[in-house]
């Protein structure tokens, strides 16, 4: 069933007003980051990184029908083709990447250093991986299927003459990493359940994670830059500040003139003890995975549902696909802004009462 005048027209319009709303989603996360501080964190870098990839996406996306319009072969056609499968195949492995910052963050306590060192190699992996067969499928013709990017309707993306390589380099990867960035927010949910009885969300934004280090002949007043707020380090579950004696007092071996504990050999099991902000380190990422699960759920079912009928169109399904696939940017911004905005008052509010 072809779709009249009228309706193209609207989905037209559905599709561009949702793109300017991403777009518009997309500079507020780069403005944001740019411009305050407190959105700087491992997560927000990642989120940062992946908005210059959404930005392209919603570009093309706000191109719209004027794409198939233009023809199969036509330079606007391509370009559409081209950013619809580099992007938002993008999108979702940088989400991946989110989801393994968490894993390694609440499992392995990852610092911020190890962490930005990871961002050059998701850079590379993920712009490798996207661009190699967006490239090549521009240079892909034949005279019986014409160009590999061609008109579906809404927009330029492979076509259906090429239904194959849509599942196999589109659907199905994509599917595939959800799949995958699922069973990491499932083994971090197994992680923070174990860990609720050290952490009160009502009353603080942060979980103590911990995990057993050895140490030899290792200065006790060394300070970690985690991605922790916090890092207390004790020895043998002593408070922190009895680590550290500063009169005889407090530690009365002084007195007898044996070593302190700060130069004494020490062959011990530290107990590091990592305060991570749930909202920005756990929560955000989630939510973000949350609004892609929403984002491909439409498409994917109009997929199915060109490959159980050829050549009938859904009016209905088009108009969720237009909208859901188009306004994921705007959304993203608003998660950015609402969570993290949540957690800098909660830490001024900290902040204030230690004051």
């Amino acid at each position: 069933m072809a779709l009249t005048e009228a309706q193209i027209r609207t989905l037209t319009t559905v599709e561009r007003v949702a793109s300017i709303l991403s777009i518009v989603g997309v500079i507020t996360i780069i403005g944001t980051f740019a411009f305050s501080r407190h959105f700087r964190n491992p997560m927000h870098r990642l989120i940062f990184i992946n908005a210059f990839y959404n930005l392209f996406d919603f570009i093309a996306t706000m191109i719209a029908t004027s794409g198939p319009a233009a023809g199969n072969s036509s330079a606007l056609c391509q370009f559409q083709g081209f950013s619809l499968q580099m992007f938002p195949m993008a999108d979702v492995l940088w989400t991946l990447a989110m989801a393994c910052d968490v894993f390694l963050v609440v499992y392995y306590q990852f610092s911020v250093q190890a962490l930005r060192k990871l961002e050059i190699w998701y850079t590379a992996i993920i712009t490798s991986l996207v661009s190699i067969p967006a490239i090549v499928f521009l240079f892909i013709h034949t005279p019986e299927r014409g160009p590999m990017y061609g008109s579906v309707t809404l927009w330029c993306s492979i076509s259906p003459n090429w239904v194959v390589f849509r599942i196999v380099f589109y659907y199905g990867p994509i599917w595939f990493l959800i799949v995958a960035i699922l069973l990491f927010y499932i083994l971090v949910g197994i992680k923070v359940i174990k860990l609720r009885h050290q952490f009160n969300l009502s009353r603080s934004d942060h979980i103590a994670l911990s995990s057993h280090i050895s140490t030899s002949n290792h200065a006790l007043d060394q300070h970690k830059n985690a991605v922790a707020v916090t890092v207390q380090i004790d020895i043998q579950s002593q408070p922190a500040s009895r680590v550290y004696p500063s009169s005889t007092e407090q530690n009365p071996h002084s007195s007898r003139g044996e070593s302190s504990s700060h130069n004494a050999p020490l062959d011990h099991k530290r107990f590091k003890h990592t305060n991570v902000s749930f909202r920005q380190y756990i929560l955000m990422p989630m939510v973000f995975f949350l609004v892609l699960l929403a984002t491909w759920v439409a498409p994917t079912i109009n997929r199915l549902s060109a490959l159980v009928n050829p050549g009938h169109d859904s009016y209905p399904l088009m108009l969720a696909v237009g909208a859901m696939g188009s306004l994921r940017g705007f959304w993203n911004g608003v998660v950015f802004i609402t969570l993290g905005m949540k957690g800098w008052k909660r830490e001024m509010k900290l902040r204030l009462v230690r004051a």
